[in-house]
């Protein structure tokens, strides 16, 4: 009886994984379509998180140039008085002020460089909101470079690179922090002197 208990426990355990095996798995819907880069495509940033890289090459220049005159005179001529005012003799008197000024101011600015720096949002219109912030620091030191602004994806090139001239409501702010920006500021006396005039 234990030989044909064993042959049906048996005969019954082959019997389920037979229709296990037999039964098709049950059907699954899914998108052709990915999101994700694939093995050979783009890697561009598109989403909040992502990372790109960003191109600085920036250059500004101003001339500011002003001129003033102004010059006055006067004069006054007074006569001998006469009958009870005969004691006043011939006087005149004259006046002149003059003032020129000449001033001229130019700036030119030049940066250049690379960034990365993250997706922080993305705008209805599909524009990615990009920041970030690189500090640099060497003897003693500190340059920080912080740029923001949006881009559009089209202006990402397909190795994940935007040149800044792409990037709408840019704001680039470069600070530095050391003896050398110490020493780049006027000392206390000069501001105050400079406060006072």
């Amino acid at each position: 009886m234990s030989n044909l208990c064993i042959k049906a426990t048996l005969l019954s355990l082959a019997l389920i994984l037979g229709l296990s095996v037999a039964l098709p798995a049950p059907a699954e819907a899914a998108s052709l379509w990915s999101d994700q880069a694939g093995l050979f495509g783009d890697r561009k940033a598109r989403a909040v998180g992502d990372s790109l890289t960003i191109v600085i090459s920036e250059a500004s220049s101003a001339v500011r140039s002003g001129n003033a005159a102004n010059s006055k005179s006067a004069n006054t001529t007074l006569n001998a008085g006469t009958g009870l005012l005969t004691f006043i003799d011939n006087a005149s008197a004259s006046s002149s002020d003059s003032f020129k000024n000449e001033g001229k101011i130019t700036n030119t600015n030049a940066v250049t460089g690379r960034i990365t720096v993250q997706v922080t949002a993305i705008k209805p219109n599909g524009n990615l909101v990009v920041s970030g912030t690189q500090v640099i620091k060497q003897n003693k030191e500190e340059q920080k470079i912080t740029i923001t602004g949006e881009v559009r994806p089209e202006d990402v090139s397909t190795d994940n690179i935007v040149l800044s001239s792409a990037v709408a409501n840019a704001q680039l702010n470069i600070e530095g922090k050391g003896p050398i920006a110490s020493k780049q500021r006027q000392g206390i006396l000069t501001q105050l002197f400079n406060f006072l005039l």
